[in-house]
């Protein structure tokens, strides 16, 4: 169904955000008519989301920007289960402490995509599932919401019987995450009349379990839409670069980085990144997309300009952009490049090339490093460097007191002695 009355669906399905929604019409009918509230649940497994939720989080903007009311549900109890969804196998069992450290570290990010402030009901909540969840009672649990679970409907989820079809181990704790998630919903319609979740693709089992145990405990009709599940054109994972993941806290990777990553989209996908990940207006993405040849570069820098200012602010976006423009362009020593620290002593007593490209994150190895050089690829303060036994010393240090190291044309680490 392509003409929405909603704004919200209207935006959702020219934007590219739909995969599957559990009944357009009902849904549609009931965002046309009134403010719904809707959430996504963010399980904290590390300290910071990377790239590949921000989809979901554009999803929550978008929910607020067309007049509704979005919750980021924190998993302060689902963390301790871990979702097993498609996963080949059990996640690490995290402590209290390092799941409540980690959601403080996750939250920041949210009030950049978010107004959690205006107003009693249009403002967005930020709430955590350990509210209702380390308070339960295992029996009551059961009886009062364990019995509306079928194990043979269960085994027959994609999530479940992918790990057991290849007789991998599912735990029983694993087992019992889409029951608590399920319960989510319930909870979050009893406390704040949530209607609706939002997922992605890989949710969708664990959703429709929530509509169903509301169903079957007196909730009004509950409803799911959910998101493709992202890759790169050239098959690879959103939010996984060659150095790793794509975080969002900036304490784990810099703007200039996080700018980088999208400067660096493939042309087949800058259209639908401009559709998924900024708030331009359609006519703007669709003159943008038109453009080709040299100029699809330049498309690619407003991409990764307006993404990264939603995310950092505009002036560190423009900030990052003007450091690409000095560094590839005029080839200048832009002082905000990323940089990394060594102690003055181990300059002085002179440095292995390969050990340093490591510790500036340029190569996961002394291998990789190896090849680098012998590939052509890597530079000291812009000169070519050919000999892979190449020692860094005191006489490498700039008058601005660095030692720049490229490796290609795109990265770029400052070496400050320290």
């Amino acid at each position: 169904m392509s003409s929405f009355k909603s704004d919200f669906l209207r935006t959702m399905h020219e934007r590219g955000f739909i995969h599957q929604v559990s009944d357009e019409s009902g849904l549609d009918d009931l965002l046309a008519k009134e403010s719904v509230t809707a959430y996504i649940g963010f399980d904290p497994t590390a300290p910071s989301l990377h790239a590949g939720g921000l989809i979901q989080i554009m999803m929550l903007h978008w929910l607020q920007a067309t007049g509704h009311q979005p919750i980021s549900l924190m998993g302060g109890g689902t963390g301790m289960v871990g979702d097993p969804s498609f996963k080949e196998e059990a996640r690490q069992l995290m402590t209290i402490d390092t799941i409540e450290s980690n959601i403080a570290s996750i939250k920041r990010v949210f009030s950049n995509y978010l107004d959690y402030d205006k107003g009693p009901k249009g403002g967005a909540l930020m709430v955590n599932n350990a509210e209702w969840l380390r308070e339960l009672n295992y029996l009551e649990f059961l009886r009062d919401v364990g019995r509306h679970f079928s194990v043979n409907r269960m085994l027959s989820f994609d999530s479940v019987k992918t790990r057991l079809d290849r007789e991998q181990s599912l735990s029983f704790l694993e087992f019992n995450y889409m029951i608590l998630q399920a319960y989510d919903f319930v909870e979050l319609n009893k406390r704040y009349e949530c209607r609706l979740q939002m997922g992605g693709s890989d949710q969708w089992g664990n959703i429709i379990n929530g509509i169903d145990l509301g169903h079957r405990m007196g909730t009004p009709q509950l409803y799911a839409l959910t998101s493709p599940l992202l890759t790169t054109s050239s098959g690879a994972k959103m939010g996984k670069s060659i150095n790793g993941a794509v975080w969002l806290n900036p304490d784990m990777l810099s703007a200039y980085d996080f700018w980088q990553y999208w400067r660096n989209t493939e042309d087949a996908d800058v259209a639908r990144f401009l559709k998924l990940y900024t708030t331009l207006p359609m006519d703007e993405i669709a003159r943008l997309s038109a453009l080709g040849g040299t100029e699809i570069n330049e498309v690619k820098k407003i991409l990764a300009t307006e993404i990264t200012a939603m995310l950092h602010g505009r002036q560190a976006a423009e900030e990052a952009a003007e450091t690409a423009r000095k560094t590839f362009e005029e080839g200048a020593l832009a002082e905000n490049l990323p940089t990394v620290e060594i102690p003055t002593a181990e300059i002085e007593a002179s440095t292995g090339l390969l050990a340093l490209m490591v510790r500036a994150g340029l190569a996961a190895s002394n291998g990789e490093a190896r090849r680098h050089v012998q590939g052509g690829a890597v530079k000291i303060n812009d000169r070519p460097v050919a000999d892979e036994r190449t020692m860094i010393g005191s006489s490498d240090v700039t008058e601005a007191g660095i030692i720049k190291l490229s490796l290609g044309k795109k990265k770029h680490i400052l070496v400050r002695p320290a």
